[in-house]
């Protein structure tokens, strides 16, 4: 029951994340709402540390191990911000659903993984020709409020593949270490960046109003996205099998669209959804498509 319940949780923090994105810097900088973003967490988990006396260790693989997760965190979140101010919620959910692939595409020059098979090249093809049509649609659409920036399409893409590397990268690293630690370290090693990022492109110290959208947006996602998400999301994956897991990635990009569409007047245009069931259904081979295929050879031998 608690399993099923973190698995949940971060099924329904992933899928909010992105609206939470975009509201945060409606009345503050991207920047400036990453960084406030993150701080939250940061001293959270530092209190959590401290109370539950978890060890955060900084020898020199642990350092390794935040470094290679940083880039990950810090360099996709500051592209991901960046990229919000005119990508819908929904397609940054559905851009970042493409991780999984990418990751693969990683895993064999780094990892020297076996090839893709040829159930995971279709599900790459299949992917790939539902973001062209998602991205063709938003950036040649006549509609103004539906277009989206093509250096801001480039600021997605560049995230998703900075957090796929940073997955693949810190498997190298041989480690056992309590979630909630590594999610501590990396915050660390992480803010420094989140702090520059914000001087270069803003400098300004301005705070949201409170009560509103950007302010209590932050504070979710210091508390859950950033936090909990992260805690969650290690503590399924180690008692999880990897395909159960890999199911957050089909399901969260259908929710956040929904939640976009219906909380924040987002267009869904029908290419949109087109190009979604190429990416979903290109997912699901990726991940199921060599068990559809044996049981479909087991059924014609029969």
């Amino acid at each position: 029951m608690q399993l099923a319940a973190v698995y949940i949780t971060v099924l329904l923090i992933w899928s909010t994340t992105p609206l939470g994105i975009v509201w945060s810097s409606e009345s503050v900088s991207p920047s400036l709402a990453l960084l406030l973003r993150m701080s939250i967490a940061l001293v959270l988990g530092l209190v959590i540390i401290k109370l539950v006396k978890i060890p955060l260790s900084w020898d020199k693989l642990a350092c390794r191990f935040y470094s290679l997760s940083a880039i990950g965190v810090a360099g996709g979140m500051v592209f991901t911000y960046l990229a919000a101010r005119t990508i819908p919620s929904g397609m940054i959910s559905l851009v970042f659903g493409i991780a999984p692939l990418l990751s693969g595409l990683f895993s064999q020059k780094i990892l020297a993984e076996k090839p893709f098979s040829l159930s995971k090249k279709l599900a790459l093809m299949v992917s790939f020709i539902g973001l062209f049509i998602v991205c063709y649609d938003k950036l040649f659409t006549n509609t103004s409020t539906a277009s989206i920036s093509p250096l801001d399409l480039a600021f997605i893409l560049i995230a998703v593949t900075l957090f796929s590397l940073s997955g693949v990268l810190i498997k190298s690293v041989k480690i056992n270490m309590h979630p909630v630690a590594s999610t501590v370290g990396t915050l660390t090693v992480s803010l420094p960046f989140f702090l520059v990022a914000w001087l270069i492109l803003d400098g300004n110290f301005v705070l949201p109003e409170f009560p509103s959208r950007s302010m209590w947006s932050i504070m979710y996602l210091g508390v859950f996205g950033s936090l909990l998400g992260f805690v969650g999301y290690f503590y399924v994956l180690k008692h999880l099998a990897a395909s159960t897991v890999s199911l957050v990635t089909l399901i969260t990009p259908v929710v956040a669209i929904f939640l976009g569409s219906h909380l924040n007047a987002e267009i869904v245009t029908d290419s949109l959804i087109i190009g979604s069931m190429f990416i979903l259904f290109g997912l699901f081979l990726f991940f199921f498509g060599h068990r559809a295929v044996s049981l479909f050879v087991v059924r014609i031998w029969k």
